[in-house]
């Protein structure tokens, strides 16, 4: 797997991004300005610049107009599809303005449908979703984990590990059944047969 990591301009934690060895770095827009504050040189800085304190230069630089149909965390996102990217860790994509946070989620259901693994990361909680799929998640007991349905409907969702577990039932997306759960351990699994589920969870570990 190729990973991906994106800096966007959202809401950060106190914990540095883990940057391995052939990680594939890119900042949108103003997150470039988070690179220069972690001191990581990203491959490529994405974006239009209307967020930005300064305008970077150089060859790895993809200009944007202003006036377009996705944001520059979409574009940077289809950047890394073309580049092999099949694993996307994206930080700084939630707080701040509401509707990039709920656009990000768009991102991350847009990337389950390529059976892309991705995740948001910011203040408080962590952010994924799946299609059809069985995810493993891991923290410590008592870590708050919710699950939505992002389609309008998803069709036998099952989780164990949970303080409210199912059984192949059905999510809406317009009933909360699945939120405030808890983890009764350290791991937890998700999984939906036909449907795209939104997971979100608390970052106490």
């Amino acid at each position: 797997m190729k990973r991906c990591i994106i800096f966007g301009a959202g809401v950060y934690d106190s914990t540095i991004p883990d940057i391995q060895s052939g990680d594939f770095v890119i900042a949108a827009d103003a997150g470039y300005e988070k690179c220069r504050c972690f001191g990581i040189t990203p491959d490529i800085i994405i974006g239009d610049f209307d967020s930005s304190e300064r305008i970077p230069d150089g060859e790895n630089i993809v200009r944007l107009p202003v006036e377009k149909d996705i944001t520059d965390l979409f574009a940077a996102a289809n950047e890394a599809k073309k580049r092999g990217c099949d694993e996307f860790h994206i930080y700084g994509a939630l707080g701040g303005r509401p509707d990039h946070s709920f656009a990000n989620y768009s991102l991350l259901a847009s990337l389950a449908k390529d059976r892309i693994s991705a995740f948001l990361y910011g203040e408080n909680y962590t952010v994924t979703a799946i299609r059809n799929n069985t995810l493993e998640i891991n923290g410590k007991k008592g870590d708050t984990v919710s699950v939505f349905s992002w389609t309008e409907k998803s069709e036998g969702v099952s989780y164990s590990g949970l303080k409210y577990p199912l059984e192949n039932a059905v999510l809406e997306r317009d009933f909360s059944l699945g939120v405030s759960n808890s983890l009764t351990g350290t791991k937890a699994l998700i999984s939906v047969k036909n449907g795209i589920l939104l997971v979100m969870q608390e970052n106490n570990s």
